[in-house]
């Protein structure tokens, strides 16, 4: 008889399962850090040069920062293949099951143009084209001419122009930046630990981050944000929130965007982003929206206060707001959470294959015991 403790499937939380030294959740503390730099350090830093540390640990030199720069233009724009690969997607499929299914079958490029280890080249590939195929699919929803990137254009202004055929403002620029670089890494979130899983197998880099987004769409992770505006829009106003909350709680539905597995104090980058989108949501519809939201955390905060427990919102929550004052529809949230988490996928793909070996967990079985079931009415 095994003498092996089983571990209930949904005893995970806080079990260590391995290593990493590309981000840091204090939970207890309300801290985060990608590679030792607190976040609060990192929302006015250019967007690529995160994304460089993030992978690398280390700054970009001045060469690297301008060929990374050009590198993501190049590739955010699709070519004549991948764009006919997208047209044969239904214009109405859920962009989140479109970037898990064209991801794997986008072709590498086979020369390397970056100096830099070929898998993390293929990935940031595969993050230019994450960006294109999120842009162009939102323009065929609409009937619309897909657009191309500009060379010399900001990552994110590029992006916003080709979701919307115009430049955002440098305020719209920057919130999405730092909206962007907030949710960028998160340790071993679902998402990440499918996409090491996955990465043990020694299946390829488009593989693993496929994975990864497939794990990212449940509402229970990324589609929190999406999840957590629509609520705000049924709910309708401020003053309706409360009752909303309380009848919610009486009925165990659980809020989306409140709370959060990794901190038992305030989500730090919640702290960031909330005053940010107090600042950007000045059109009446988002006012109205994000002042909704500030009324159900605070109802929430009401309700659980009274059972002497405290409950904050998280990241997806705010970030909803930001997203939809920028002009981003809710089924886009999720998509929107890929393009900055997909830097964290690939700089864990990174860090993994340096000591790879096989994820194989072991399961308890509860079933019948065998000899104990009668075949004959098979």
């Amino acid at each position: 008889m095994s003498t092996t403790t089983p571990v209930r499937s949904d005893d995970l939380d806080g079990i260590i399962v391995g290593e990493t030294a590309i981000s840091d959740v204090q939970g207890d503390k309300g801290l985060l850090s990608y590679r030792g730099f607190d976040i609060n350090e990192l929302v006015d830093v250019p967007f690529l040069h995160v994304v460089w540390m993030v992978l690398f640990g280390e700054w970009p030199a001045e060469a690297q920062k301008s060929r990374l720069k050009q590198f993501m233009c190049k590739h955010t724009e699709l070519t004549h293949a991948e764009i006919d690969l997208l047209k044969h997607v239904d214009r109405d499929l859920h962009p989140m099951l479109m970037l898990q299914g064209l991801v794997p079958l986008l072709k590498l490029p086979e020369e390397m143009t970056m100096d830099i280890d070929e898998d993390a080249e293929h990935g940031l590939f595969i993050a230019a084209k994450i960006t294109g195929l999120v842009a162009a699919h939102y323009r065929l929803s609409q009937s619309k001419v897909i657009m191309s990137p500009t060379p010399g254009r900001l990552f994110h202004e590029n992006f916003l122009n080709m979701f919307h055929g115009s430049y955002p403002t440098p305020e719209q620029r920057h919130m999405l930046d730092a909206a962007q670089i907030l949710q960028m890494e998160h340790s071993y979130n679902a998402g990440t630990f499918a996409g090491r899983v996955c990465a043990s197998t020694l299946a390829p880099v488009q593989s693993s981050i496929s994975a990864s987004l497939g794990t990212l769409f449940g509402k229970l992770h990324g589609g929190a944000d999406q999840a957590a505006l629509e609520m705000a829009m049924e709910i309708g106003s401020p003053d309706k929130a409360a009752a909303y909350v309380k009848e919610s709680l009486a009925n165990k539905v659980k809020i989306m965007g409140m709370g959060h597995r990794e901190y038992s104090v305030v989500d730090p980058r919640a702290k960031v982003l909330k005053p940010m989108a107090v600042e950007l949501c000045q059109d009446d519809d988002s006012k109205k929206l994000l002042q909704t939201l500030i009324a159900v955390e605070e109802a929430c905060q009401t309700e659980f206060g009274a059972k002497g427990k405290e409950i904050w919102a998280n990241v997806e929550f705010y970030k909803g707001a930001v997203f939809h004052s920028l002009g981003i529809p809710t089924h886009f949230f999720t998509a929107m959470f890929a393009m900055a988490r997909v830097y964290g996928y690939i700089a864990h793909y990174l860090e993994f294959k340096q000591n790879s070996r096989l994820i194989r967990p072991r399961a308890q079985y509860v079933g019948h015991p065998v000899g104990s079931r009668d075949r004959s009415a098979a």
